[in-house]
């Protein structure tokens, strides 16, 4: 896979253009994931969109092989936001339509704000905009302490998915994913989750949003998903029923779907 060198340390990134020929200038959709897995988790998207668009992935800083930064490291949510344009302009990705999960979700949102002209579109996934209301990722650094990163993995499992959700290879990827997590990482960012809050920004967005949201994860409500809709001005909510915080790797292909649905309703596909 290839790498860039940024802020210090290498990002892990692919491209996947495997457009027909006939499709002329595909634009690009970039995926940003969020704590304790790495850029496969947009596995189950990729069918439904490589016929018409590029697609880029990369692995979030603090995860899978890019850089790992270890304990006492300046996280901040513009070096993470950073991040994603550094990838965007490594891959010639012009104007693009930026995805996000969880914390990937939170950045790409900060990102929109900050960058209004960066994004022809934002999706965010099982997304906060307030850190405070993040329920249970409080009691991550006490029960890593008590428990390691495979306790830790283990409950999270059941934070992310109800029992039969997902295929068992599925699952024993996932929870070997998180097993292998740094915990610095995982605590440092959701730290910086916890004591932030983004009210004040979302406003700012001018590119179309999306929000895709589960309706029962133990960490964000439908009612976050609902305040952020009502601070976007030019955004849409889709509540998916039986779905825990893990959605956008339960249910990969409905979200794809519901994405084409989106940008065609606005001109942008």
């Amino acid at each position: 896979m290839p790498t860039l060198d940024c802020n210090g340390g290498p990002l892990d990134y692919d491209v996947i253009d495997i457009t027909p020929p006939w499709v002329t200038d595909p634009e690009t959709v970039l995926f940003c994931h969020g704590v304790a897995t790495d850029k496969d988790i947009w596995a189950g998207w990729l069918p439904g969109l490589t016929d018409r668009f590029r697609v880029v992935r990369f692995d979030t800083r603090g995860f899978g092989r890019s850089h790992v930064p270890g304990a006492g490291f300046g996280w901040s949510m513009d070096l993470l936001a950073d991040d994603i344009l550094a990838v965007a302009e490594a891959t010639d990705s012009g104007r693009f339509h930026l995805v996000g999960e969880s914390l990937g979700g939170t950045v790409s949102l900060y990102l929109a704000s900050r960058n209004p002209l960066a994004s022809r579109s934002v999706t965010a996934v099982s997304t906060s905009h307030r850190g405070g209301s993040i329920r249970k990722a409080k009691e991550w650094r006490d029960f890593v302490a008590a428990n390691g990163m495979e306790g830790w993995s283990k409950d999270m499992m059941a934070d992310r998915f109800f029992p039969d959700a997902i295929p068992e290879d599925i699952w024993r990827w996932f929870n070997g994913v998180q097993c292998a997590t740094s915990s610095d990482s995982l605590l440092d960012l959701a730290d910086l989750l916890i004591g932030s809050d983004y009210s004040d920004s979302l406003a700012k967005i001018e590119a179309p949003a999306l929000l895709l949201a589960p309706d029962s994860s133990p960490f964000v409500s439908t009612d976050i998903t609902a305040d952020i809709h009502r601070l976007i001005t030019n955004s849409e909510i889709q509540v998916f029923p039986g779905a825990r915080h893990g959605l956008a790797c339960s249910h990969g292909v409905e979200c794809s779907f519901a994405l084409l649905d989106f940008l065609a309703r606005h001109d942008l596909a």
